[in-house]
């Protein structure tokens, strides 16, 4: 049987750390969307959102989503925003399976804080500026985050222990019957 699953969520909520789990776990394919893109047109997803702006790097993303949707048995992390463009996430729950990570705004803080000289849309920003990012860009995409097939709570990453029980989660959630 043919799988195809899109882990879905915000910046940070583990979608990379648990795709190539889930996928070593399941014996499929690890397709992260973002290093898909730069690999790609050998350039970084930073540049090419600088270089070309967010509405031309939205339909390069949504062209490479479907080209990455077109692998089978693979685990794809997809980019934050990518679910919450054009009709990228009916796209993806036609295509394969969908999975929320849900991540608590206070966990997202914590985790992109230590990350957000990484990520140029944080960079610049005090505490109290991330937080309220966070609290406002989640607000606005959670609409189509939550149509996703399922959510799960990703919180819990800290530890291989805690990777693992979430791990053990998802693969309840996917074969229930195994």
């Amino acid at each position: 049987m043919m799988e195809r699953i899109f882990l879905i969520g915000y910046m940070g909520s583990g979608k990379t750390t648990l795709g190539k789990v889930l996928a070593k776990e399941l014996k499929l394919s690890f397709v992260d969307l973002d290093w898909y893109i730069e690999e790609r047109l050998h350039r970084s997803v930073q540049t090419l959102f600088a270089e070309r702006g967010e509405e031309s790097f939205r339909l390069l993303e949504q062209q490479m989503l479907r080209e990455a949707a077109e692998f089978e048995n693979v685990v794809i992390s997809t980019g934050g925003g990518a679910p919450c463009f054009f009709d990228n996430m009916q796209f993806m729950n036609e295509m394969g399976t969908t999975i929320f990570l849900n991540v608590s705004i206070e966990v997202l803080f914590r985790r992109l804080k230590v990350a957000k000289y990484s990520r140029p849309l944080l960079k610049e920003k005090t505490d109290d500026e991330l937080k309220a990012f966070i609290s406002t860009a989640l607000s606005q995409r959670l609409r189509y985050y939550s149509q996703a097939k399922y959510t799960m709570n990703a919180d819990e990453l800290e530890s291989n222990k805690e990777i693992k029980q979430t791990i053990d989660k998802l693969l309840r959630l996917l074969h229930p019957y195994n």
